[in-house]
C-alpha cells in the first residue's frame, strides 16, 4: 500500500480513508521474529557498564545465587535490545516488507509523517537468563481518530508487543503509543539581525552619528589630524583630546574581498567588503553595494550611502558613484 502517485493527501474525515486506517486495528504488524543471538553474558555486561547499573545479580553468578536465583540474569529492561533487528537489516534493500511498513506507507499517503513515541508499558513476568532465545510480534491495538497536538494534527498509534522464549511462553509484553503527525506549519522565521558592533566610550559617536546619516570622522583637537578607527589617543601628538568632522561621502575602492563563506542569514551573498578610502584620508571597512563583484575594481570611486539594518542600528555603506557626463 503506497502513497497516491498525484502527491495529494486524502482530506480530514475521508471516511474510505479512515476505514482503510481502522482496518489495521487488531491486525499483525509483524508475525514472531527471533532475536538474532540468545541472552548472553558479554550483551550484559555492555549494558549494565553503559547504563551504569552495578548490581551484581546481573554480572556475578554468586551473588545471584544468593538472592535466590539460579544464576546471574538480564535486567528486565534489556528486552527490546534482545530482538532489535540490527543495521544491516533495516537498511537492506532485499529486507522483506511487512505489516508495519504498510502501515506507515498509509499514514505518510495521510500527511502523517512525523513521528514521536509518547509513552512505552511494559509487563515483565519473569526474568531472563543466558541461554534464554527471545522472540517478539507486534500487533496493532488502536489507530486514534485525528487529534490537534502541540506538534500538529496527528493520530495515536497504540501496538502490542508481545516476548516470549525458546519455548513460547511469554516472558514480557509491551505496549507502545507513538504520535504519528503533520508538522505544524512553521512560523515564519523573524529576520535575522546583524550582529551588533562593539560600542565603547571611544566610538559610541560613530555609531551615533551614523543613526543620524552623518559619518563622523575623529580629530585630534590639538594637532587636528583625523583617524580611524576611533581611539582614546592621537597617533600623532599623543593628545587626549578630540573632536569629530563630518565625511563628504566620497572615496575610492582602496582594497577589496569576496565573501562567500561562512553564511549568515543577515547578509546577502556573494558579499563584497571593501576598505573605502575617504576623501578626507582615512579608511573604513563597509559593504559595497549596487554592484557586481565581478565589477569591482581597485581605486573604483564610490559615494556614501547609508544601511538602515534594523531600529537600533544605522550603518554606513558604499556604492559606485554615478558616472560624470562627458
Amino acid at each position: 500500500m503506497t502513497g497516491r502517485d498525484d502527491g495529494t493527501r486524502p482530506e480530514t474525515g475521508d471516511a474510505k480513508y479512515e476505514e482503510r486506517l481502522q482496518t489495521f486495528a487488531g491486525r499483525e504488524l509483524r508475525a514472531s521474529t527471533p532475536a538474532q543471538d540468545p541472552v548472553n553474558q558479554p550483551m550484559i555486561r555492555h549494558w549494565t557498564e553503559a547504563m551504569g547499573d552495578t548490581n551484581p545479580v546481573y554480572t556475578d553468578a554468586e551473588a545471584a545465587r544468593a538472592t535466590g536465583r539460579g544464576g546471574v540474569v538480564a535486567p528486565a529492561s534489556m528486552i527490546q535490545a534482545w530482538t532489535m533487528r540490527g543495521y544491516a537489516a533495516t537498511v537492506s534493500p532485499q529486507a522483506a516488507r511487512d505489516g508495519f511498513d504498510e502501515l506507515v506507507d498509509l499514514l505518510d499517503e495521510g500527511g502523517y509523517t512525523s513521528v514521536v513515541a509518547t509513552d512505552s508499558e511494559f509487563t515483565f513476568l519473569r526474568e531472563l537468563e543466558p541461554g534464554d532465545h527471545v522472540a517478539v510480534r507486534e500487533s496493532v491495538e488502536s489507530i486514534s481518530p485525528e487529534k490537534r497536538t502541540g506538534l500538529g494534527t496527528g493520530r495515536f498509534v497504540t501496538t502490542l508487543k508481545t516476548y516470549t522464549d525458546q519455548h513460547g511462553e511469554t516472558v514480557a509484553t509491551q505496549r507502545w503509543r507513538t504520535l504519528r503527525f503533520r508538522p505544524a506549519d512553521d512560523p515564519k522565521p523573524e529576520p535575522a539581525l546583524r550582529p551588533r558592533p562593539a560600542v565603547n566610550r571611544d566610538n559610541a559617536f560613530f555609531f551615533d552619528g551614523a543613526k543620524q546619516h552623518r559619518l563622523l570622522i575623529q580629530c585630534c583637537a590639538a594637532c587636528s589630524v583625523l583617524r580611524h578607527p576611533p581611539g582614546p589617543c592621537c597617533p600623532e601628538c599623543n593628545s587626549l583630546e578630540w573632536d569629530t568632522v563630518e565625511a563628504s561621502g566620497r572615496g575610492h575602492v582602496y582594497s577589496y574581498v569576496v565573501n562567500h563563506h561562512p553564511r549568515h542569514p543577515a547578509f546577502d551573498f556573494p558579499l563584497v567588503v571593501a576598505v573605502v578610502e575617504l576623501a578626507e584620508g582615512t579608511r573604513l571597512i563597509t559593504d559595497l553595494t549596487g554592484v557586481a563583484p565581478e565589477d569591482v575594481a581597485i581605486d573604483m570611486p564610490v559615494v556614501l550611502d547609508w544601511l538602515d539594518a534594523d531600529p537600533d542600528l544605522t550603518l554606513p555603506v558604499f556604492r559606485p558613484a554615478p558616472t560624470e557626463a562627458p
